[in-house]
């Protein structure tokens, strides 16, 4: 049976998403992975445009509020920025609670190409934090 992680950020609109599609993509097969927001907007469209980048989509998915992870067997919650692990303290039913904060990406100012190579450093900080953390440990 899959472990069941939720990257969970404010917005659920760029780093917990771009955790949430990578981390299928390279471990789904050992986890079942989401993410939400406590306040969830919208997919940033920069998230998408860089996690394509590297061979990624997460065109699809959609920004949720976490209260619909509630009750579904979550074990392992990852608060990606610090709003989110302050309005978030404790997940219900959760047995691991980890805190990695990332800048967030959407927060960016500069040109549109400073902006984008925001969005990329923020998920070459993501990805390989991820592969520390899940890649070795047995589900």
């Amino acid at each position: 049976m899959k472990k069941k992680v939720l990257f969970i950020c404010t917005h659920n609109s760029a780093r917990s998403q771009m955790a949430e599609g990578y981390m299928n993509a390279k471990y789904g097969g050992r986890y079942e992975v989401f993410s939400g927001g406590t306040e969830p907007g919208q997919v940033h469209p920069l998230a998408i445009a860089v996690m394509k980048e590297i061979g990624i989509d997460i065109s699809g998915h959609r920004s949720k509020l976490i209260d619909e992870f509630f009750g579904k067997g979550i074990e392992t919650v990852v608060t990606v920025c610090d709003s989110a692990q302050k309005a978030c303290p404790f997940f219900p039913g959760a047995t691991e609670e980890i805190h990695q904060g990332f800048p967030d990406p959407a927060a960016f100012t500069g040109t549109d190409e400073e902006i984008r190579a925001g969005f990329r450093r923020v998920r070459d900080e993501i990805t390989p934090w991820i592969d520390k953390t899940f890649g070795s440990e047995s589900p």
